[in-house]
């Protein structure tokens, strides 16, 4: 440790923060602000959630930002999802969600101290001036510029091959900006809080600084929270997405989102009272930001890399650029295993079910009439709304072969949310899960259908139990008992690059399973298991033409029978009004910067590169 801890020594001691080197929340004295419009404070309704609208869940995922390994990155996570957040609101829900990066701020955001704190406004300033990216071009790793990922044009955006020695940053991704941005300022308590509402209500969640207790830590997990110590010391970010009044104690109170994991609280929120500036919540250090609209026009795809914001121009001393040159070449066991070589792309194991299919009730496929099939179905907007959960990459950090995983849980999660939009909503079950315990496979390759057996009889977390790293861990024996591989949280401090920190396993935490699970193939029964009870992981014969893939009804004419190697789900199917033709909507883990945002269209019954031939469903358990 000691090089790196003598490296980290220098930093705190150049960067001058040793008073607040210890803290998420580090607020700056200059307070960066982009107003061009007059704020909207008419009088916001007495009870507001952004969760509850008219049935409709306008809020994004939750995260933990303190896994694989602690990181003092509130101050990313609150503004990302609270632009998340608004983008949402601002797209009224329609598919797809944009789930906005908090690793390109603690990598590449230089006025903070990366995973040993900053300030929400500041990372408002970086994505108007520079604008970021999403999770599937840039995944959450919890080390920043200061523990041993520093900014480079992969942490903007990467993509990782099989074969190849290093990953590369994509010709093309998607950005996102933020248009207006500033505090919420009061000149009293009163004020304040009319303001902070006025700004929830008419534009959505804020980003605002709070203290935090060993109570709050430690011992909350429902209710109306009430501090009775007045502890006002600012030290955590976390976004306020609503307030309300709860009947129950009497008091009035903001509904926040933490970014500690599912696992704490109220599924990851916990509500706080209001109005007396409990916690400090109402102490001034709020933010707010606008999204830009570039998902409606050209700039929404990069052709070629941004230029690194880790120019000379930002260095304080020359000392200070050999510190980073010199950071950036440290051993970090997370980044240098990208030159770790995987020779063979992921591969769908004809293993089938060890003990068969398990079917309780009835099959679509038995009971549906074909005459009631519509004639186009899209789980992603049924009746305006999305039932699908996020998007994901199962290529980076590093490639991993996990396509067997990623389809067979989206899925499911896909599933879990037909059935019940508000007590799941954006579930995103844990891909690395399934890899650490060996449920079918690897990152080699594994059997789409043991992840189903694996559910039922084990069941999986959600993604803020365990972060995907995209690594083969050493498998876990037994997995249905708490381990690190599959529930973990970690505390201070942020460990020096190399180290793994401070961690624990959970014992709290939720695990979701099914109820029963089969195969399905041939277009109308595949029909029917999609529109009865949602998306289905199907295998097909990846190509190198349809990795190209950008966009269109893709059909491929095959030689030689399709070679079943990939594993994608499918949420539904469409016409083509012009042409007649049919063709299938699938979900892939490739990124949002693949085909049409994730996802692509195939045509159906033929020359579809087997997408017809082997597919799996499940049922899931409802909690």
């Amino acid at each position: 440790m000691g090089t790196t801890f003598f490296v980290l020594i220098l930093i705190t001691s150049i960067i001058g923060v040793s008073n607040g080197l210890f803290q998420g929340h580090i607020r700056s004295a200059v307070r960066p602000s982009r107003i061009k419009n007059p704020l909207p404070r008419d009088d916001p309704p007495k009870e507001w959630r952004w969760d509850q609208v008219n049935g409709m869940n306008y809020l994004t995922v939750t995260r933990n930002q303190h896994i694989p390994q602690y990181c003092g990155s509130c101050w990313a996570h609150a503004a990302t999802s609270a632009l998340s957040d608004r983008i949402k609101i601002m797209r009224n829900a329609s598919w797809p969600d944009f789930n906005i990066s908090p690793q390109v701020l603690i990598s590449c955001e230089m006025k903070d101290q990366g995973c040993h704190g900053g300030d929400s406004a500041n990372a408002n300033a970086y994505m108007a001036e520079m604008g970021i990216t999403d999770e599937t071009c840039s995944i959450y790793r919890a080390r920043g510029h200061d523990n041993g990922i520093p900014c480079s044009n992969l942490e903007v955006c990467e993509t990782c091959d099989p074969g190849a020695e290093e990953c590369t940053t994509p010709a093309k991704y998607h950005t996102y900006k933020v248009d207006e941005y500033g505090d919420v300022e009061g000149n009293d308590n009163k004020e304040q809080v009319s303001n902070m509402m006025a700004e929830i209500y008419h534009r959505g969640p804020i980003a605002c600084g709070i203290a935090v207790t060993d109570d709050l830590y430690l011992n909350y997990t429902g209710g109306v929270y009430f501090d009775p110590t007045n502890d006002t010391s600012i030290v955590h970010d976390i976004s306020v997405v609503g307030y309300g009044h709860d009947l129950e104690s009497g008091w009035d109170y903001w509904l926040v989102r933490n970014s500690w994991g599912t696992y704490w609280g109220e599924n990851g929120y916990f509500r706080l009272r209001k109005g007396i500036n409990n916690l400090g919540i109402e102490s001034g250090t709020c933010t707010w930001a606008t999204p830009t609209n570039t998902w409606s026009d050209g700039e929404t795809l990069r052709t070629t890399p941004p230029k690194s914001p880790l120019t000379p121009k930002v260095f304080k001393s020359k000392l200070w650029a050999l510190v980073l040159t010199f950071m950036t070449h440290l051993t970090d066991s997370n980044r240098n295993v990208i030159k770790t070589r995987r020779t063979r792309p992921c591969s769908v194991l004809n293993n089938g079910y060890a003990n068969g299919p398990l079917i309780k009730t009835i099959q679509p496929k038995d009971y549906i009439q074909t005459i009631q099939l519509p004639k186009s179905w899209d789980w992603r907007n049924i009746n305006g709304i999305n039932f699908l959960s996020w998007t994901v990459n199962q290529h980076i950090p590093i490639y991993c072969g996990s396509c067997w995983a990623q389809g067979t849980l989206s899925a499911l999660a896909d599933r879990y949310i037909i059935l019940d939009r508000h007590k799941y909503a954006n579930l995103a079950l844990s891909a690395q899960v399934i890899i650490n315990c060996r449920a079918g496979g690897s990152c080699e390759g594994g059997a789409p259908e043991q992840v189903y057996e694996f559910l039922y009889k084990i069941g999986v977390p959600d993604m803020t139990c365990q972060q995907y790293d995209a690594l083969d861990h050493q498998p876990i024996q037994d997995c249905s008992k708490p381990n690190l591989g599959v529930c973990r949280d970690c505390t201070w401090p942020p460990p020096p690059p190399g180290e793994t920190g401070k961690c624990w396993a959970r014992t709290n935490f939720t695990r979701y399973y099914v109820e029963e699970y089969g195969t399905v193939s041939g277009a109308i029964n595949m029909k029917k298991e999609l529109y009865k009870r949602g998306p289905i992981a199907c295998t097909m014969d990846v190509t190198p033409k349809f990795e190209l893939y950008e966009g269109g009804i893709y059909k491929e004419k095959l030689i030689n029978p399709p070679q079943l190697n990939h594993e994608i789900s499918l949420v539904g199917w469409g016409l083509d009004e012009v042409t007649g033709e049919e063709y299938w909507i699938g979900r892939n883990s490739w990124g949002t910067y693949w085909g049409e945002y994730g996802f692509f269209r195939i045509g159906m019954y033929g020359d579809n590169l087997g997408i017809e031939e082997s597919c799996v469903w499940a049922v899931p358990k409802l909690l």
